[in-house]
């Protein structure tokens, strides 16, 4: 890598933190939406097989849609991993980022408190901005999402009425 031609010497500290963050990253996410996957009722997957779709088209039509809003506050997380990790790698490797312009101003200006207080606030308002958009993302996925058909667990079965669905459950008479 350090003998690369094509990366000036001014880009290397960038490209360095650029590849390690993207390599790890992609590990992470890659992980998230396999579990996010994996998260999913079996029957969806035998479902779709069974009306003839292909595997790709279960992936992308069945079982995405319904796995993302349980992937997004992860996403998310990873997301508020990679702005920080952003400002680690500037202040680790030397690539210029928010943190080091403010040694820079603080330098020039003889501000450093000032300095650090502005960036903590950029940086709080970021990741605030991050949180609050898969907040409503994923309140508006909830909202227009269809039913996963998920199991009814024992509370659920005692809110229904028997009356209501034609017979007792409790002496198995019915109507």
């Amino acid at each position: 890598y350090a003998r690369s031609t094509d990366v000036g010497t001014e880009n290397r500290p960038l490209y360095a933190v650029v590849t390690g963050l993207v390599l790890y990253n992609a590990a992470v996410l890659a992980e998230v939406v396999r579990a996010g996957i994996l998260a999913l009722p079996k029957g969806q997957t035998e479902a779709a097989q069974a009306v003839g779709l292909r595997k790709g088209q279960t992936m992308t039509l069945i079982l995405l849609p319904q796995a993302v809003t349980a992937m997004l506050p992860a996403i998310v997380s990873q997301l508020v991993v990679i702005v920080k990790d952003t400002a680690l790698g500037g202040v680790m490797i030397g690539f210029t980022e928010l943190l080091s312009e403010r040694a820079t101003l603080a330098a020039n200006y003889a501000n450093v408190i000032q300095s650090f207080v502005i960036v903590a606030i950029i940086y709080i308002v970021v990741n605030f901005l991050l949180t609050s958009f898969a907040s409503w993302l994923e309140k508006r996925l909830r909202r227009s999402k269809k039913s996963t058909g998920a199991v009814l667990g024992a509370d659920d079965i005692d809110d229904i009425n028997a009356g209501e669905v034609g017979g007792s459950f409790a002496t198995g008479a019915s109507a």
